[in-house]
């Protein structure tokens, strides 16, 4: 596939390493010469310096003949204005924007249609990590929850800890503790490196453990590999911009919420338009406020600040002052690596949530979700299998029957309104929904091929 991608920032650059990977033709177009250069150095792709809203520069990056352009600048207008001139001046397939504003966002269906702004899918960063940590919220003790099939099937990864009912005990126990609950363990990593799941294996204290279920089965499930959290009640923000705001606002409704924000106007601001929030002005990193407003008394410190030395720093003060859990926004990717093992429980990574969303419109075949896990590393991925058995190489084959790549499972499939753990014997059929895990992501070419149909059938 032909891609043009605008904005070679940390979403673009990392959006470009995924794609290259999977022998796509990249272009990629930005202002600065010198991270083009670099990435061009790393990577087999080919590099345009200039504005990605002027035709010249577009024509130059081969956006004729382009099947996809992705605009990931740090300007709204930017992206909006790029997907117009590729839709009007080129008639480019396929148009997606990053878009930040909630003030644009608002008005999204009436904006981005054809007649108006041309652009296909919307992509919010915002949007995205703020539902990803009020899942967090929704299952304490999860580290990552996400979600297939309009959210009927759930993906969901715990750390076992001692004195989990499972640790200690083979795979093959776990119907044994829960007879009427189908689930699969699609994923284990021990010490950072995954190891396969068989029956045999036994649950050590510290693994990480990725399972899949029902969604209405996970508070059920997490509770056999480890000792169930009590509910979270009391939650503190540090940080009044758009996620923190947006986290405010839906966690205000159920849970006793109180927001930090360092910009006197901005918190006069959020505290008219929030309900049941106590905002008040100050520093997150400051111990004697933490200490008057009673941090040891929160289950949760959320810091979202647009600073990730400001969120690290204040989270570690959270927590040492007694908070029982604290999450953290990181840009950086490399900052992720540092806090992992630290006194931080969570780090939530927009440029992951934001590449997994992009992916899923990138990726071939008929892929309704994708979700890049383990610092891009693994994969977990939602395909509809279409065809019959002659012209599918999935469709009308029990699981054991479909040669899957190594370290490639299938969790789960959702026909129609049920949900199927999967098993060995279990079949697939026409329209059914798949939930794959992928421990090594470099295996989506052959998982994509497995799914695509065999043209040979038609003639």
């Amino acid at each position: 596939m032909k891609i043009v991608i605008i904005g070679a920032g940390q979403v673009g650059g990392t959006l470009a390493e995924n794609l290259v990977r999977e022998e796509n033709e990249i272009t990629l177009i930005d202002t600065n010469s010198e991270i083009l250069r670099e990435l061009q150095d790393k990577m087999d792709l080919q590099v345009v310096v200039g504005h990605g809203s002027h035709p010249d520069v577009l024509i130059q990056a081969g956006i004729e003949d382009a099947d996809l352009v992705i605009a990931v600048t740090s300007d709204d207008a930017t992206n909006m204005i790029a997907c117009q001139i590729c839709y009007s001046l080129f008639h480019t397939t396929t148009k997606i924007a990053r878009i930040r504003s909630a003030k644009i966002l608002k008005y999204q269906e009436e904006l981005f249609q054809n007649k108006n702004i041309p652009v296909d899918h919307v992509i919010a960063p915002e949007q995205l990590v703020t539902r990803d940590i009020a899942r967090l919220i929704d299952y304490p003790g999860a580290l990552q929850v996400l979600e297939f099939a309009k959210g009927k099937v759930s993906l969901v990864a715990v750390k076992a800890y001692y004195g989990g009912l499972l640790v200690g005990h083979a795979l093959s126990t776990l119907k044994e503790h829960i007879p009427n609950i189908d689930t699969r363990v699609a994923a284990i990593y021990r010490n950072g490196k995954p190891i396969r799941p068989l029956g045999t294996t036994i649950i050590e204290a510290d693994d990480e453990v990725f399972f899949i279920a029902a969604s209405i089965h996970i508070r059920t499930v997490m509770n056999e590999l480890q000792k169930l959290e009590q509910p979270y009640k009391r939650i503190m923000i540090a940080g009044g911009g758009n996620i923190g705001a947006g986290l405010a606002r839906i966690l205000e409704k159920n849970h006793e919420v109180k927001l930090i924000e360092r910009s006197p106007k901005r918190a006069e601001y959020l505290a008219e338009e929030l309900n049941d929030t106590l905002v008040f002005t100050g520093d997150s990193s400051d111990q004697e406020l933490l200490l008057e407003e009673h941090i040891d008394h929160f289950d949760v410190f959320i810091a979202v600040t647009n600073d990730d030395e400001a969120n690290i720093m204040s989270s570690l003060l959270a927590k040492r002052l007694g908070v029982r859990k604290a999450m953290v926004l990181i840009q950086r990717s490399a900052y992720i690596d540092l806090v992992h093992g630290s006194d931080i429980d969570i780090a939530v990574s927009p440029q992951h949530a934001t590449i997994s969303a992009l992916l899923t419109h990138v990726r071939k075949g008929n892929i309704d979700n994708v979700y890049s896990l383990r610092g891009g590393a693994a994969e977990a991925i939602e395909i509809a299998a279409q065809g019959d058995e002659n012209s599918s190489k999935v469709v009308g084959r029990t699981i054991q029957q479909i040669k899957l790549p190594p370290g490639v499972s299938i969790g789960a499939i959702v026909r129609n309104e049920e949900v199927i753990i999967a098993h060995s014997n279990t079949k697939i059929l026409t329209n059914d929904h798949v939930i794959i895990f992928l421990v090594n992501k470099r295996y989506i070419s052959d998982v994509e091929s497995l799914f695509q149909l065999d043209a040979l059938s038609f003639f």
